[in-house]
């Protein structure tokens, strides 16, 4: 038994994921499942106003469709949790429901948060986020359970819709932070590749390496399990298979659903308990801090990290390249070139961060839940200022 590795499995409060079934026909029926009647759309605006998906989905509510919220800007401003929180404190809904990317996502599965502990301005929300204390660990406030659950129908590929995790941004600050409880996960995941269609090329590809970050990370990490590997692994080789399809034919609707499951199953190593890494603590911050979108992180800062790693987690990082089909082959480099052949970018210069944002960079990745979980370990923000060279 000296080589059993314990672990344990920490499950989410999502009852079901459905997928490849029309969005508006599987919304209605979980509506009538779950006996709603004031259903808040919290959607993207460009779906609302340039496409009828968001009208076929209204249709097929009926007179269960209490109100629509629209317009939520990229990492998701504490304004615009506060704006739609007031909408659906004026319909009284009893039911949330988001359609659209990771801002999206995020803004719905913290409203409820809010309603349940009265909060109405921007200030109150900071008593509320997770803080991390000097030594590294996270601190998550206790606050009052949320009464009103969330579903969520994703067009892109960022994960978020499957975490109990959300994030908001400090507009003052530009420092984005996390709010957490098990309920904010949503009841349940509507997989429509269909309704993806009208992603753009760059939001659709970014957030898929974004997943494809999350399954590196897992896979990189000594806190990973036979469990959890096997999932990102899977994860992995859909993503591979998928991204390409969708770039070379974007109809190809088989392959955006494996982008979707491939997408799934990288974040439930993450739900299960495995913390991510430099990748996505750095990531965390260049978007709030430096307006870099969600995606563009990963795909600027996984390669590099995966580098800067390389000297303590080798063997771990093998199994990344047997998933591209070249064991040998450094994953840093495999993941460049992966991220490359999409056509998005490859450096913090090719997102507008220069130099002289790095220290302020390093400061607040120390302060991320993910900040010192790292492989190689991370002990103060010269050790984040190496990786942020790497990728310059």
């Amino acid at each position: 038994m000296t080589n059993v590795q314990p672990g344990q499995i920490t499950l989410t409060a999502t009852e079901r994921v459905i997928f490849g079934q029309p969005a508006a026909e599987a919304l209605a029926q979980e509506v009538k499942t779950l006996g709603a009647q004031r259903v808040l759309l919290i959607t993207s605006e460009t779906l609302r106003s340039k496409t009828d998906d968001i009208a076929k989905i209204e249709r097929a509510l009926g007179s269960d469709h209490a109100a629509t919220f629209s317009g939520v800007p990229p990492h998701a401003p504490r304004e615009a949790v506060i704006a739609a929180t007031a909408k659906a404190r004026e319909v009284d809904a009893d039911l949330i429901v988001s359609v659209g990317g990771g801002s999206v996502t995020d803004c719905a599965k913290i409203v409820p948060i809010c309603l349940s502990n009265d909060i109405t301005t921007v200030e109150q929300m900071g008593s509320y986020h997770i803080t991390v204390d000097d030594a590294g660990q996270m601190v998550n406030p206790d606050f009052k359970p949320q009464t009103v659950r969330t579903i969520c129908i994703p067009t892109t590929l960022s994960g978020g819709e499957f975490n109990p995790l959300s994030g908001a941004t400090d507009s003052t600050t530009k420092h984005k932070q996390a709010y957490e409880k098990r309920l904010m996960a949503p009841l349940s995941v509507i997989l429509d590749p269909a309704l993806t269609r009208h992603t753009p090329e760059w939001l659709w590809f970014s957030t898929g390496v974004r997943s494809l970050d999350h399954a590196i990370e897992t896979l990189q990490s000594f806190r990973s399990n036979d469990y959890c590997d096997g999932l990102a692994d899977s994860a992995l080789r859909l993503l591979i298979e998928g991204l390409p399809r969708v770039k070379a034919d974007p109809t190809d609707m088989e392959a955006r659903l494996k982008c979707q499951i491939g997408a799934w199953q990288s974040m439930l190593p993450i739900l299960g308990g495995v913390p991510m890494g430099a990748s996505h603590a750095i990531g965390h911050v260049l978007g709030g801090l430096c307006d870099v979108p969600h995606g563009y992180t990963s795909c600027v800062m996984s390669p590099f990290v995966l580098k800067w790693n390389a000297d303590v987690n080798a063997d771990r990082q093998r199994r990344i390249s047997a998933a591209f089909g070249e064991p040998v082959t450094p994953a840093s480099k495999l993941v460049h070139n992966f991220i490359a052949g999409l056509g998005m970018p490859r450096s913090l210069t090719a997102v507008e961060v220069t130099e002289d944002r790095f220290q302020n960079i390093a400061e607040y990745t120390m302060d991320d839940i993910w900040g010192r979980t790292n492989p190689k370990t991370i002990s103060g923000p010269s050790d984040v200022m190496q990786i942020l060279r790497l990728a310059s």
